[in-house]
C-alpha cells in the first residue's frame, strides 16, 4: 500500500529561515518538494555534486586512480611476459647472455620458423618441429631465404621470463598491500565525507527550492510528511522559537506527492520488483501486494524443477543464518524455492527424473498432474493440464488486473468513469462462467446470462466515456476499444502458456543431462565410470539451472509488466519519499 501523506506550505520570516531548516533536517521527516528550475544553472551545487559522484567512484573502486593504475602497469607487463615466456619456450632452456658471448666469438645465432613443406635441411640446424611448422637456427650472417620463413627474435629464454614474473608478481603483491593500506587509511575519511557532502547538495536543493514573499521578507517551502508522523512534526513546529506561520492539507492530483511503500512481511520482500520498472504515482493503487503472489507461483512453474527448488530453498536459509545483512534475498530465495518444490513433487519432476518412473514411487505415481494421469479434453483437442493451469491462472491474473483498474478509477475519478472496464469485467466473468456450465444450465439461468451479456454489451458500445455528449462517438470509441480488447486479451491470455513450456523445456533437458550421464558411465568400468558421470551430472544440470534460474525470472516479469500492468491501467512515475534529514 501506499502510505498517505500530508502536504505542508511553511511561511518563515527570512532571518529565521536557516535555523527553521537546521531543525527540518533534524525532524527528517520531510520530503521537500523538489523543482528543476535553478539547480542546473547554480555552480556551487553542481560541484557538489561533481564531488559526489567522484566520491562514489573511489570508495566503490577502493582505491584512488594513481594506485590502480599502477596495478593495472604491473598486471599487463605480467601478462605481456606470460605470452612472451610461451613463444619463446619452443626454443628450449637458452641464456641470452650465452647468445650476446657467441656473437662477440663470431658465432651469432639466427632463429627462424617455416612450415614443414617448405624447410630445406641445407638452411640451418632444426630446433623443433611442432604442428608442421619447423624451428631452426642458422649460424653466422643472415641466410638470404624464401618469403614463407620468418625470423625470430629472442631476448629472453624461457626461465630467464620465468625469474622476471617471479619479480613482476611480487611487484603485484607490494601494489596490493599499498591499496589495502591506502583502503584502511582513508575509506572511512571518505565515507564520512561523502556524507557530508551529500548532506550539502539536500541543504543546497532545498535552498533553492525555496521562493520568496513580501519582497524577500518571507522565504516560503512546500513538502510532504506522512500522516503517521504529522502529530509530532506540528509539536515540534509548534515549539520553535522562530517567526513561521504553516498550514498542512490533502493533496490534490496537481501535486508531486512522493510516495512512500508500506507493505507487510511477505510484499515487502517484492518491492525491488515494483522499483525496477517504476513507482506507482501517489494517487494510484501499490500494485505490489497482488503481483507477489503471482510472480512467486509464475517462478515455480518456469523453474519447475523440485531438486533445483531445493537449491534455492537451501541457499536462502544459508543467507538468513550466515548472512544477516541479506535477509530479505534469504526469504525470497526460501519462498521461490518452496514454491518451485512444491510444483517439482506435483508434475513429478526432481533434478531432471520423472519421479513417475521410479519404482518405488509407484504407488503415487497416478497422482502426479502429468499428461499421462489427466490429460485435459476440451473441443475436440487433447491438452497438457499443465498447460491448462498456466493458461487458467493467466486470465485469472487478468481479471484481478482489470478488477483492480476498475477500483483505481472510481476512487481517483467515480464510478460513471469506471463503468466501461466493469462492464467489460462482468462480461468476461459471465463467458467464462456460462462455458463450463453451459450443458447444466436452466432456462432461467440462460435468460438471466442473455440480460447480463447484453446489459454489459449497451455499456461498452455506448458508455465508453462519458465525457461524450455525441452518441456516434460513443458508438464509434465502443467499437475500437472492443477491436483493442478482443486482439490484446488473445495476446495477452497466449503469453502465459510459456510458464507451462519454460517449465518443460527444463524438466527434458535435465532429463536428457541424466541420460548422457549414465551412458557415459555405462561405457567404461564401474571402478572409473563413476567420474564422467559425475561431470556430467554436475556441468549438465549446473547449466541446466543457470539457464531456468534466468528465465524463470526475466518471463515472470515481462507478465507482470506488460500484462498485469497494462490490464490494472498502470501509470507510474511515482517520485520516492526522500526526507529532508541527516
Amino acid at each position: 500500500m501506499i502510505t498517505r501523506m500530508k502536504k505542508y506550505t511553511f511561511l518563515v520570516f527570512h532571518r529565521d529561515y536557516e535555523a527553521f531548516l537546521t531543525d527540518l533536517r533534524e525532524a527528517g521527516v520531510v520530503h521537500v518538494t523538489r523543482k528543476a528550475i535553478g539547480l542546473a544553472d547554480n555552480s556551487d551545487l553542481q560541484a557538489l555534486i561533481a564531488r559526489k559522484a567522484e566520491l562514489e567512484r573511489i570508495i566503490k573502486q577502493a582505491a584512488p586512480d594513481q594506485l590502480l593504475q599502477e596495478r593495472n602497469e604491473i598486471e599487463q607487463r605480467i601478462a605481456s611476459t606470460r605470452k612472451e615466456q610461451t613463444r619463446v619456450a619452443v626454443w628450449g632452456d637458452f641464456s641470452s647472455k650465452t647468445l650476446a658471448q657467441l656473437k662477440q666469438a663470431g658465432y651469432e645465432l639466427h632463429f627462424y620458423t617455416c612450415p614443414k613443406s617448405k624447410y630445406k635441411e641445407e638452411w640451418g640446424v632444426v630446433v623443433k618441429e611442432e604442428r608442421g611448422i619447423v624451428y631452426f637456427v642458422v649460424v653466422g650472417t643472415k641466410a638470404a631465404l624464401p618469403e614463407d620463413v620468418t625470423e625470430v627474435i629472442l631476448n629472453k629464454s624461457a626461465d630467464e621470463l620465468n625469474a622476471d614474473l617471479d619479480g613482476l608478481n611480487a611487484l603485484l603483491v607490494a601494489s596490493q598491500a599499498r591499496i589495502e593500506a591506502w583502503r584502511i587509511a582513508n575509506i572511512e575519511k571518505l565515507q564520512n565525507e561523502l556524507k557530508d557532502v551529500s548532506q550539502q547538495i539536500d541543504w543546497k536543493e532545498v535552498t533553492l527550492n525555496t521562493e520568496s514573499g513580501a519582497d524577500g521578507a518571507l522565504c516560503i517551502l512546500e513538502g510532504f510528511c506522512p500522516e503517521e508522523n504529522c502529530s509530532a512534526l506540528d509539536e515540534r513546529l509548534n515549539a520553535l522559537s522562530v517567526a513561521l506561520y504553516y498550514e498542512s492539507e490533502e493533496p490534490t492530483d496537481e501535486d508531486a506527492t512522493p510516495v512512500k511503500l508500506k507493505n507487510g512481511f511477505f510484499a515487502r520482500l517484492f518491492e525491488p520488483i515494483t522499483r525496477l520498472y517504476s513507482l506507482p504515482n501517489y494517487m494510484e493503487i501499490d500494485l505490489t501486494p497482488f503481483l507477489a503472489p503471482f510472480f512467486m507461483l509464475f517462478f515455480g512453474l518456469c523453474l519447475g524443477d523440485g531438486g533445483y527448488g531445493l537449491i534455492l530453498v537451501v541457499a536462502g536459509i544459508y543467507l538468513l543464518l550466515k548472512k544477516p545483512a541479506m535477509k530479505e534475498l534469504g526469504w525470497m530465495g526460501v519462498f521461490m524455492g518452496g514454491m518451485t518444490m512444491i510444483v517439482g513433487i506435483l508434475t513429478g519432476m526432481f533434478f531432471g527424473i520423472n519421479l513417475e518412473e521410479v519404482a518405488f514411487l509407484k504407488p503415487v505415481k497416478d497422482y502426479f498432474i502429468t499428461e499421462t494421469n489427466h490429460t485435459i479434453h476440451f473441443a475436440g483437442g487433447a491438452y497438457h493440464p499443465m498447460m491448462v493451469f498456466a493458461v487458467g491462472i493467466g486470465i485469472f491474473q487478468i481479471l484481478v488486473a482489470m478488477g483492480i483498474k476498475v477500483a483505481r478509477i472510481t476512487i481517483q475519478k467515480g464510478f460513471k468513469y469506471a463503468v466501461y472496464d466493469l462492464a467489460w469485467l462482468v462480461f468476461l466473468i459471465t463467458c467464462i462462467v456460462w462455458l463450463f456450465i453451459a450443458g447444466n444450465i436452466t432456462p432461467a439461468g440462460q435468460y438471466i446470462i442473455y440480460s447480463v451479456l447484453a446489459l454489459c454489451g449497451l455499456c461498452i458500445l455506448f458508455y465508453s466515456n462519458p465525457d461524450r455528449k455525441v452518441l456516434v462517438l460513443n458508438i464509434g470509441g465502443g467499437l475500437w476499444g472492443t477491436y483493442n480488447m478482443v486482439s490484446g486479451l488473445l495476446g495477452d491470455v497466449l503469453s502465459y502458456i510459456r510458464l507451462f513450456a519454460l517449465g518443460l523445456a527444463g524438466g527434458i533437458l535435465g532429463n536428457v543431462f541424466n541420460a548422457l550421464a549414465l551412458q557415459a558411465g555405462g561405457a567404461l568400468p564401474a571402478w572409473i565410470g563413476w567420474l564422467p558421470t559425475l561431470l556430467i551430472l554436475v556441468l549438465g544440470h549446473t547449466l541446466n539451472f543457470g539457464l531456468c534460474l534466468i528465465s524463470s525470472v526475466v518471463h515472470p516479469l515481462r507478465l507482470t509488466f506488460v500484462e498485469f500492468y497494462k490490464n490494472a491501467g498502470f501509470e507510474g512515475g511515482g517520485v520516492e519519499y526522500t526526507p529532508f534529514k541527516k
